[in-house]
């Protein structure tokens, strides 16, 4: 999501790396679930995310799309985010104890938070946001313990390869201002391709995304 805002306001100033100490330790997670709740458009979940969804939950897109998860536009994209549901407008997947179902394989958003990330000059730093946890004390662990994804670096690889072709297709949407059935189409393409298409569960994720990417590119 564009954010035009000042980050001294929103961080500490500093940008991090996976390899860096953070003060985001929180004591697994005994803070609370302040994070889970009302966050309308902001759990926007990549096709990495959708994969590891439907492989832990053992569904479709579609069955996801049923009550977990909804379709919005975020900055001309169509792109599915988590589905805030019920009084308390929490996570789906929030149990009545303030825990995470799925903490497993949670989305990539739900991993950096309080983190998150920058992006420049074809890559990308973490920043902490400061005002976010509201869990006190926090104590120092490295991102990637933190993260705790397999194959880090090829998942962050993937994280560029991803933005960049985001940003390309914001791009081409802007230069076809006000041709609405180009951006319908355009945005119906890149759903059933990156999301709707199941990927193969015993094959590399990676491979698979970077095929995709590359047929979109010569497309």
């Amino acid at each position: 999501m564009l954010r035009n805002v000042d980050m001294n306001e929103i961080s500490d100033g500093r940008r991090y790396k996976a390899g860096d100490m953070v003060r985001i330790g929180c004591d697994g997670c005994k803070g609370g679930a302040d994070c889970c709740h009302n966050m309308v458009n902001t759990i926007r979940l990549d096709p990495y995310d959708i994969y590891c969804l439907c492989n832990g939950l053992g569904m479709t897109f579609e069955e996801l799309m049923v009550d977990t998860i909804e379709l919005q536009v975020i900055d001309g994209l169509i792109e599915p985010v988590m589905k805030m549901a019920g009084e308390k407008n929490a996570c789906p997947f929030l149990n009545e104890e303030g825990r995470c179902n799925i903490h497993a394989f949670r989305p990539g958003f739900c991993r950096m938070f309080p983190l998150g990330r920058i992006y420049e000059d074809g890559d990308f730093s973490y920043y902490m946001q400061t005002k976010e946890c509201p869990y006190p004390n926090r104590s120092k662990i490295k991102i990637g313990k933190w993260l705790g994804i397999p194959n880090l670096p090829e998942y962050e690889a993937y994280i560029r390869s991803w933005h960049a072709n985001v940003v390309a297709c914001r791009e081409k949407l802007q230069a076809d201002a006000g041709q609405s059935e180009l951006a319908r189409e355009l945005n119906m393409a890149r759903l059933k391709k990156f999301y709707v298409k199941p990927y193969d569960a015993e094959r590399s994720f990676y491979e698979q995304i970077a095929k995709r990417l590359q047929e979109e590119t010569l497309a």
